[in-house]
């Protein structure tokens, strides 16, 4: 299972496969980060497994709360991916779409009405 982290300056949103459809586990999440000083709220969203958390940024780090989830058992950050990296790979998958696109529209145009044109429908 994949964990995802988005954050933004005092903002940080995780998804956890531990709180998805756990109620239980999304109230400990909830008092586990509670507990910490510079966290300002704590929601967490079990349909989803969504945790966000505001915090004041000269109390607490981003670093200092995904520590304190790690510590939980809550967050794994081997398996962990990023909005960035999320964008990144959905950018990536469209880049090899459109190319293999343009070659299969290339390749038409050049064996069209040739015998090879059978070549280019299996391309």
């Amino acid at each position: 299972m994949s964990y995802y982290v988005h954050d933004v300056p005092g903002r940080l949103r995780v998804k956890t496969p531990s709180v998805k459809g756990n109620p239980v586990k999304a109230l400990q999440v909830e008092g586990l980060l509670s507990s910490k000083k510079g966290v300002l709220s704590v929601a967490s969203n079990q349909t989803t497994g969504s945790v966000v958390i505001n915090y004041d940024t000269s109390v607490a780090s981003k670093k200092e709360i995904l520590e304190l989830l790690r510590v939980g058992g809550h967050f794994d950050p081997s398996k962990a991916v990023t909005n960035e990296q999320v964008i990144e790979d959905s950018f990536s998958k469209g880049g090899k779409w459109l190319s293999k696109a343009i070659l299969g529209l290339v390749v038409d145009r050049v064996f069209d009405g040739t015998p090879l044109s059978l070549l280019a429908v299996i391309l």
